[in-house]
């Protein structure tokens, strides 16, 4: 399992070069729903990451903190809050407490668009 044995040959990055990969959102075909998926460099010391799902109008409809993740690779589902206000935008940052933050990355999407599946690479 990749989870509990990673490669041994990966060059780690410290916390200063640690980044966001990439981004990407999928939505579940009820519009409720939404897929996201997250790579980071591979990290030396384990980061916080921070994930914001906002409305047209700015509201905030989900919200994820993320600490110390295992792996760097990560997929997880956030439940849209309150009625359907496309398009939506996804913020997401990676930061250490006591250390450097990353920029922040955004995307944005249609919650309907079940087709459409959004993705930011930083590679």
């Amino acid at each position: 399992m990749e989870f509990f044995f990673p490669e041994d040959n990966l060059v780690r990055a410290t916390p200063e070069e640690t980044k966001i990969a990439s981004l990407s959102a999928q939505p579940y075909p009820d519009g409720r729903r939404l897929r996201v998926n997250i790579e980071v460099t591979p990290f030396q010391k384990r980061p916080f990451i921070e994930i914001n799902l906002n409305n047209a109008n700015g509201d905030e409809a989900a919200s994820a903190n993320i600490v110390e993740p295992m792996s760097w690779r990560l997929e997880f589902t956030l439940h849209i809050r309150g009625e359907i206000e496309n398009p939506y935008t996804l913020h997401a940052r990676l930061y250490y407490p006591d250390g450097p933050s990353a920029e922040p990355l955004s995307i944005s999407f249609d919650a309907n668009a079940t087709e459409d599946n959004r993705e930011t690479n930083l590679d």
